[in-house]
């Protein structure tokens, strides 16, 4: 959606590395704000943008305007059912739709053979990942791993509203998922327990939304010991930003990568 930042020049270079063109599409969706957030406020820095996909590698910029994408009378929308409803969805009703619509859409106009998108907005690429399946858009969707400042804190276009001393407490929660990660790799596997590692560093969040363990291809929420590859989410606000940030906890090596095929059963 713009005002780019290293997390989503890495999507560009891996495309940029495996593809012949890569075309960024940059598009502040009307219809994936809600009543009350910052769609008016919502970063934006075009020339910042353009210089960074031309430094990172990309063939073609495309910038539609909203007329473009929601033409007079528009009314078809993609529903991405149950996968919408908890994590983010619980606190931003008809985000997930208002994503799935404008992604379907850019798929019809581009027609990529990949899409890149990045793991911090997690729900997202599994919302994404089991449209592409159910619709048998032809794609290949593909999974980057979330890019992090060297003290940690996950990188997103809503940090230019920090200021220092909300920074420094909005790192509290890369903390905590971090410390959680060194858990589970040390051995721990019970959900309750990785959850509470990760909450007690968070003491920099003046609210916490969610911090959930979810299966990470039906985001159900983990009952029992983590015996598959499994998401652990949060959303908190910093002051008056919501801010979301994840990290994935495999049992084996061979279940660490996000980019494997959905099974019949998995979602």
């Amino acid at each position: 959606m713009g005002f780019l930042h290293e997390g989503h020049g890495a999507l560009i270079r891996q495309s940029a590395a495996r593809c012949d063109a890569t075309v960024v599409s940059i598009f502040v969706n009307p219809n994936q704000f809600g009543p009350g957030e910052d769609l008016a406020n919502y970063p934006r820095d075009l020339e910042r943008d353009q210089n960074l996909c031309l430094e990172t590698g990309a063939t073609v910029l495309f910038l539609p305007e909203v007329a473009e994408i929601y033409p007079t009378g528009f009314q078809t929308h993609v529903e991405p059912g149950r996968l919408a409803e908890p994590l983010c969805g619980r606190f931003r009703p008809g985000h997930f739709r208002g994503v799935a619509t404008v992604v379907a859409k850019l798929f019809n106009i581009v027609q990529p053979d990949l899409a890149f998108f990045g793991q911090k907005d997690f729900q997202q690429t599994v919302v994404i990942r089991r449209m592409v399946r159910d619709l048998n858009l032809p794609v290949d969707v593909v999974i980057v791993p979330t890019t992090r400042e060297a003290d940690g804190l996950a990188l997103s276009s809503r940090n230019t509203y920090l200021d220092d001393e909300a920074r420094r407490r909005a790192l509290t929660l890369s903390q905590g998922l971090l410390a959680a990660k060194a858990a589970f790799d040390g051995g721990e596997r019970q959900p309750a327990r990785l959850i509470e590692i990760a909450r007690a560093p968070m003491t920099g969040a003046d609210s916490i939304q969610y911090l959930e363990l979810v299966d990470a291809q039906n985001l159900e929420p983990l009952q029992g010991p983590v015996d598959r590859t499994a998401a652990l989410c949060v959303a908190a606000y910093v002051g008056s930003t919501r801010l979301i940030d994840n990290v994935v906890l495999a049992p084996s090596p061979d279940e660490a990568g996000l980019n494997v095929s959905l099974s019949p059963q998995s979602v």
